[in-house]
């Protein structure tokens, strides 16, 4: 494995490959007591809706995905309650950040994170915004570490989340 990291996005093909990634996240998940995602969320129909509008994309090492994550400018009602600090930036929101099981605890979530930023930059993007489960203490740490500032809390269904946001430079 050479550990380059490329992204593409997702296509139809993709759909049972995405869909077997995450049941094995969220297996994995559950064992470890973090009850963040079920068969209700993400569905099937919520991940074949990011490839149809061409928002979800996947990391790969040698042709194998890696990561998956939705990028776009939509988020949840709940948003509005964040204290945003850059509010007139232009940005974007990640949704359903998920490392493939196989790969994890190798720092492919930084990696994948990093890259993001790169892409965004790119696009003339200048802040990322996202949420995270509170009870999720591998992905609250990975974010926190990025440099993310929490900026609220909103509850969902499966409890408390966090909202962060982070000024790209």
């Amino acid at each position: 494995m050479n550990n380059e990291i490329t992204v593409r996005k997702a296509n139809r093909k993709d759909i049972n490959l995405v869909l077997e990634i995450f049941r094995s996240a969220i297996n994995v998940m559950v064992a470890n007591g973090i009850f963040q995602w079920d068969d209700i969320y993400p569905d099937e129909k919520i991940l074949y809706e990011d490839i149809q509008k061409k928002q979800m994309f996947l990391g790969e090492i040698d042709g194998k995905i890696v990561s998956i994550f939705t990028l776009n400018q939509e988020c949840d009602e709940e948003y509005k309650n964040g204290n945003w600090n850059y509010k007139r930036s232009s940005f974007a929101v990640i949704h359903r950040f998920c490392v493939n099981t196989n790969f994890q605890h190798m720092g492919i979530g930084k990696k994948i994170m990093n890259i993001i930023e790169e892409m965004l930059k790119e696009d003339k993007i200048e802040t990322i915004r996202l949420d995270a489960f509170s009870l999720n203490p591998y992905a609250l740490k990975l974010y926190e570490n990025l440099g993310y500032i929490e900026v609220g809390e909103v509850n969902w269904r499966k409890g408390l989340f966090y909202l962060y946001e982070k000024k790209l430079q």
